[in-house]
């Protein structure tokens, strides 16, 4: 039976109660806004607090920013992230939190607990379907991480899913707290054709994520919506290479992949709550179904 810590309960419990999507929408106009100094010391306040490093940043002053959400979308300097050597790499830079096979269709949250792919999905059994077997990866962002989402692998997209849902807050406390956290959450749910098989790029929002941007359509969300919006793209018109950016999350959340690909073999030096980088060797192709390994380190900077 799944459990939680009374600390990890009364941690969740303000969740249900506070109108998230209200402090949500909030948070984003504030984060938009360009108050000049306010908007600076708003800025060094937040890099102290979370101890973020500049040194990464193509701009690492506070005043090279003319709103908060242009830093915390920042660019990265050239040759922050090397890619590795892998054929699969981390989409962006956090907390692994549990990665591994996708099992009667379902997949990790936390100890104890786990939710369905056809959930996650958007409820599409016949997608979730294309995925059984396969694999998945759910890394977590902190605030303090860079917030752009990259390519694992080449992808052509085919189609794109905004859900509605929930904004809990998505941090390790929450998922050992709150059942079907990832697949409650509001979404934008990316499936893409690759020389592998099908690949979904999840990007779970949160409370206080203003919104989540891809480069092949620009902000999804807001506006908000009561219902599901589905975009259907033609074959080729949206290629994307491994390594290059796909979206960015206005504020920070969690990303989920899934691969339709059973003989994905994760790093065997990875184990759920390790920090991965953009670019990091994730996991390696395992055509021949003998188990292949690479080097799990952090690319130097």
């Amino acid at each position: 039976m799944p459990t939680c810590s009374v600390r990890d309960a009364l941690t969740a419990l303000p969740q249900y109660l506070m109108p998230a999507h209200l402090l949500t929408a909030c948070a984003g106009s504030l984060a938009n806004a360009r108050m000049g100094g306010l908007t600076h010391a708003l800025i060094r306040r937040f890099i102290a607090r979370y101890r973020v490093d500049m040194t990464d940043a193509a701009v690492r002053e506070p005043e090279g920013y003319t709103c908060f959400n242009d830093f915390f979308t920042r660019a990265l300097r050239e040759g922050a992230r090397p890619l590795g050597a892998a054929g699969c790499l981390s989409p962006v830079d956090g907390v692994l939190t549990q990665f591994g096979a996708i099992e009667q269709g379902r997949l990790i949250q936390a100890k104890g607990r786990s939710y369905s792919a056809t959930a996650l999905l958007a409820g599409d059994e016949a997608l979730a379907g294309r995925f059984a077997g396969g694999q998945f990866a759910c890394i977590y962002l902190s605030p303090r991480d860079y917030h752009r989402v990259h390519m694992p692998c080449d992808g052509t997209l085919t189609r794109m899913d905004y859900v509605p849902g929930r904004l809990f807050s998505v941090n390790p406390a929450l998922a050992r707290a709150v059942p079907d956290l990832l697949a409650r959450n509001e979404r934008v749910v990316c499936v893409f054709d690759t020389p592998h098989g099908l690949m979904a790029l999840v990007l779970v929002g949160a409370a206080i994520v203003g919104s989540v941007a891809t480069v092949w359509h620009g902000r999804v969300h807001p506006p908000r919506s009561a219902g599901l919006r589905h975009w259907d793209y033609v074959p080729r018109s949206v290629t994307l290479q491994r390594g290059q950016e796909m979206g960015r999350f206005l504020m920070g959340s969690t990303v989920v992949a899934l691969w339709q690909e059973p003989h994905l073999r994760f790093d065997a030096a990875l184990a759920p709550g390790a920090r991965v980088r953009m670019g990091q060797s994730l996991a390696e192709w395992d055509v021949d179904g003998d188990t292949l390994t690479v080097s799990a380190s952090s690319p130097t900077t």
